[in-house]
C-alpha cells in the first residue's frame, strides 16, 4: 500500500512540476513584448485575409481593453463598424476597439468564446500564479482523494462482505435490481458518508422517519435508514457532478446557476426513487394474493398450519414481493416472535388495506382457535371481487383519460386530413 501511496505523490507531483513549466514557457514568450507590440503582432494575425486567426481576434480585444495607461487614453484608432458623416471610420478608444474585435469574432467567425466574453459569462482574466494555485490546488485535491480511496481499500472491502454475509455475485445481482444509480454510489456514500451519519445526534430520528419507508420499499436486505440518508447527502454532490460533466460533454451553454436546483433535486431523488419503488411493490402485491390465499386456503383444509402453508405458497408460486413478506414472516416465527406480531409486522411494512384485512382475519380466527380454511375462502372470494371491482373502475375512467389526449392530437389531425382538400379546391376556385 505504501508503494502505490508513493508512486502517486511522484506522479501528482510531476504532473505540477510540468503544468508550472508550461505556464512558465508561456509567460517568457510574451516578455520581450510590450503591449502595443504585442497588439500588432496580434492585428497582423488577426487582419490576414487568406488565413484569419480567430484567436488572436479575441486575444487582441482582451488586450485593447487592458490599455488603461494614460499613453494610450489620448490615443484614438479607427473603428471596425462605426463610420462618421463623411463615411470614414470613427475614431474610438482601445476599450471600445477591443469590443469591437471580440463582436467581429463572435458575429463573423462564429467563436462562442468570445460571445460569452460579451455576454459577461468570462471577465475573468486570472494572472498566470493564480492559475498556477489553482492547478497545484486541483492536483492536491485529487491526490488526497485518490490516497482516501486506496487507504485500507482491503480492509473495507473484508468489513462490507462480513456486513453483507453474500458473495459478491451475489451482491452485485442484488444492487442491479434498483438501477445504476444506488449501484455506482453506494460504494461512495457507504464508506465516507454512512460514518459521518451514524456519528450524528439525530440518528433515532433518521431510524424512525425511514425504517417504514425501506420496509415498505423492499430495501430493508440493501441500506439502512443510515445508509439511506448518507445516500441522500451524497447526490447533492453527485447530481452536480453529472451535470458538470455532461454540460462539458456535449459544450452545452446550460446556466451554473441551475446548479443548486440539481443539488436540491439530488437530495430528495432517493425519497422520490423509494416511493416509487413502494407503489410497484404493492400492485405486484395486490395481483399475486388471490392466487396465495386460494393456496392457504386449500393447504390449511389438508391439514397444515398457516405457517407451513404459507411455506408452501413460497414453494409453489413465482418470486415477488408477496413471497418475499411470507419469507419475513416464517423467519419471525422461527426466531421466537408471536404469529400474530410476525402478521402485524407485515401489514406494518406492506401498508395496505387488503394485506391488513388478510393479517387481521388471521390473527383472530388463530386468538378463537376457528378453522381458518373457510375463512380464507371467503376471503379469497372478497379478494377477487375487489379486484373484478378494481379493474371495472379503471376500464370506466380510461375513456375520460383519452378525451384529453384525444382533443390536442388526434382530433386536430382529422380536421387537418378532411378540411385540407376542401381548403385548397376552395383556393383554385373549385377547380
Amino acid at each position: 500500500m505504501l508503494r502505490i501511496e508513493n508512486k502517486i505523490i511522484k506522479v501528482f507531483l510531476f504532473l505540477i512540476v510540468l503544468s508550472s513549466s508550461v505556464f512558465a514557457d508561456k509567460k517568457l514568450y510574451y516578455e520581450h513584448l510590450d503591449k502595443r507590440q504585442t497588439s500588432e503582432m496580434l492585428k497582423s494575425a488577426c487582419e490576414n485575409e487568406q488565413n484569419p486567426q480567430v484567436a488572436a481576434c479575441i486575444e487582441l480585444g482582451l488586450l485593447y481593453q487592458q490599455f488603461t495607461e494614460k499613453k494610450f487614453k489620448n490615443e484614438k484608432q479607427p473603428s471596425l463598424f462605426s463610420k462618421d458623416r463623411n463615411g470614414d471610420p470613427k475614431l474610438v478608444t482601445y476599450q471600445a476597439l477591443g469590443k469591437e474585435y471580440l463582436k467581429l469574432s463572435c458575429q463573423k467567425y462564429n467563436s462562442k468564446e468570445a460571445c460569452g466574453i460579451l455576454k459577461g459569462e468570462d471577465r475573468f482574466q486570472g494572472s498566470e500564479l493564480l492559475v498556477n494555485t489553482s492547478y497545484v490546488l486541483i492536483f492536491g485535491a485529487v491526490l488526497w482523494i485518490s490516497l482516501m480511496v486506496f487507504q485500507d481499500n482491503e480492509k473495507f472491502a473484508a468489513q462490507e462482505k462480513l456486513e453483507d454475509g453474500e458473495s459478491d455475485e451475489k451482491q452485485k445481482s442484488k444492487f442491479d435490481e434498483f438501477g445504476i444509480i444506488l449501484k455506482y454510489s453506494r460504494p461512495f456514500f457507504k464508506r465516507y458518508f454512512t460514518p459521518i451519519v451514524e456519528g450524528m445526534k439525530g440518528r433515532s430520528k433518521l431510524k424512525d422517519k425511514y425504517k417504514r419507508t425501506l420496509a415498505g420499499a423492499g430495501l430493508t436486505d440493501v441500506m439502512s435508514p443510515e445508509d439511506f440518508f448518507a445516500f441522500k447527502l451524497f447526490l447533492i454532490i453527485g447530481f452536480p457532478i453529472v451535470f458538470l460533466g455532461v454540460r462539458q460533454f456535449m459544450e452545452a451553454d446550460w446556466p451554473l446557476a441551475a446548479i443548486p436546483l440539481v443539488a436540491g433535486f439530488g437530495f430528495q431523488y432517493p425519497d422520490i426513487w423509494a416511493k416509487g419503488l413502494i407503489e410497484k411493490r404493492q400492485k405486484d402485491i395486490v395481483a399475486g394474493m388471490p392466487f396465495a390465499v386460494d393456496m392457504l386456503a386449500l393447504s390449511v383444509e389438508a391439514g397444515l398450519d398457516y405457517m407451513q402453508a404459507m411455506a408452501k405458497v413460497i414453494e409453489k408460486s413465482r418470486p415477488g414481493p408477496l413471497t418475499d413478506e411470507f419469507s419475513i414472516v416464517i423467519k419471525e416465527n422461527r426466531l421466537g416472535a408471536p404469529k400474530s406480531t410476525a402478521l402485524r409486522n407485515m401489514a406494518w411494512r406492506v401498508d395496505l388495506m387488503q394485506i391488513s384485512s388478510f393479517c387481521a382475519t388471521l390473527v383472530a380466527a388463530d386468538s378463537v382457535g376457528a378453522n381458518i380454511g373457510p375463512i380464507l375462502k371467503a376471503l379469497s372470494v372478497e379478494i377477487r371481487q375487489k379486484k373484478s371491482a378494481q379493474i371495472e373502475k379503471d376500464g370506466q375512467t380510461a375513456a375520460t383519460k383519452i378525451l384529453f389526449p384525444m382533443m390536442l392530437f388526434i382530433v386536430p389531425a382529422v380536421f387537418i386530413m378532411i378540411g385540407a382538400p376542401l381548403a385548397l379546391e376552395a383556393m383554385n376556385g373549385g377547380k
